[in-house]
């Protein structure tokens, strides 16, 4: 049996039970992978599980992880300037406006919005260097040894990079977290006047799939963890 993955990805991470002899047919194309079982946390196939890579929006994986622990969903969060302005893919947000935490959540997981991760970090963090704090913080606790978080939008930067085997962890612990989960696998919804539509397709092409994350910037290339 041999399987190609989604050529051009530079970190894939698959999260999913699978016999140990499918995953030693498996051929990927991406630069790094790792397929873990969801379960016992057992690696089944890697390959440069520990290079470290540029993440991309797979980084939202964690910002959202940590918001939701540290933050109150019911929470009104005011939009800055900054957030509102932030470079990259978005939910076009608007200075001034104020919206509910959990609906900045589903502009971070399905829009990908940089801008609503901004306001996010912001809100729960006081500032997105304190909320990145707390990033590294919880990475570290789920042993994320290979990896630093610089923002929480996953744009390029030099102090911001992670392994495939370390973004299989933090999936790990997004699986544990309920209302990630019912975020991130939300195909669209309409909540605060939006319409938002999940830029993750497998969850329309997979049946199962649970999400979670795509990314994209020219330097990281595509990046998926799922």
């Amino acid at each position: 049996m041999s399987v190609r993955l989604l050529r051009g990805l530079w970190v894939l991470c698959l999260i999913f039970c699978i016999t140990p002899a499918v995953a030693e047919a498996l051929e990927v194309s991406a630069t790094a992978a790792v397929l873990m079982d969801a379960d016992m946390g057992q690696v089944l196939y890697e390959k440069n599980g520990d290079r470290q890579m540029l993440i991309a929006s797979t980084t939202k994986i964690l910002t959202a992880l940590v918001a939701i622990e540290e933050g109150d969903l019911h929470d009104s969060v005011k939009v800055s300037r900054e957030a509102a302005y932030t470079e990259g893919s978005a939910m076009y947000l608007t200075e001034g406006e104020t919206l509910t935490l959990e609906t900045l959540l589903y502009g971070v997981l399905l829009c990908s919005g940089n801008d609503a991760a901004v306001a996010v970090a912001q809100h729960v963090g006081g500032s997105v260097k304190g909320f990145v704090a707390l990033m590294n913080e919880k990475a570290r606790e789920l042993g994320m040894e290979h990896s630093s978080f610089a923002n929480p939008n996953g744009l390029d930067d030099e102090q911001h990079y992670s392994t495939a085997r370390d973004m299989a962890k933090l999936a790990r612990a997004a699986l544990e977290n309920e209302t990630l989960m019912r975020i991130a696998s939300t195909r669209s919804v309409t909540i605060g006047g939006r319409t938002m539509t999940n830029h993750n397709k497998l969850l329309h092409y997979v049946d199962g799939c649970l999400g979670l994350k795509t990314g994209y910037t020219k330097a990281a290339g595509r990046t998926l963890v799922s």
